[in-house]
């Protein structure tokens, strides 16, 4: 998948995202690659994605992702778990893509939200700076809240504050009520 050594789980997601893309199948890349489009740098080991497919497309997925050179493995959350399953996509040099499905609350608008990103002369597809916001404030920890803080700081004004409510909504309260002190706290 175009990766020469450790440290490259960004090509790796570009070989992830042409095969999701040619199957057609939405995908928006999350985390720190995301939250690098919108604005704020971190380090981070892996690349993430949400996924559009269902717990029983999953046997579709690993047939797809499936090459001599990675290991596709499935983690399934239980009934508590906010993501319905994970699919770890790992090669030879330990970079890893995670996909995320059925992640509970993810407004199913988000895919047609993502933003095109030409990395490498390939389209990446990447979250919405409203869906990440939500999307972190729902995952809470520190580390969710400060990226989801700077990326509101990054350009407040241009952010649909009506759309991003209603996508908190939908991930429950306590995600709604982050998302209110989020906004408060950057005036």
């Amino acid at each position: 998948m175009g990766t020469e050594g450790p440290g490259q789980s960004t090509l790796l997601m570009l070989g992830v995202a042409a095969k999701l893309d040619t199957a057609g199948i939405d995908y928006a890349v999350v985390g720190a690659m995301a939250a690098a489009v919108h604005g704020v740098v971190r380090a981070s080991l892996d690349a993430d994605a949400v996924v559009s497919a269902q717990l029983r497309d999953i046997a579709v997925l690993k047939q797809l992702l499936a090459a001599p050179e990675l290991e596709v493995e499935t983690r399934l959350g239980d009934a508590d778990d906010p993501i319905g399953a994970l699919l770890a996509v790992t090669d030879a040099h330990g970079n890893r893509v995670d996909l995320l499905i059925g992640l509970r609350g993810l407004d199913p608008g988000a895919f047609s939200r993502a933003q095109n990103v030409n990395l490498n002369g390939q389209r990446l597809r990447v979250i919405g700076r409203e869906d990440f916001i939500a999307m972190k404030a729902f995952a809470g920890s520190a580390l969710d809240l400060s990226d989801a803080r700077q990326v509101i700081a990054v350009d407040r004004n241009s952010l649909d504050l009506e759309l991003l409510q209603r996508l908190a909504n939908r991930f429950g309260n306590d995600a709604a009520s982050r998302v209110e002190m989020l906004i408060v706290g950057s005036d």
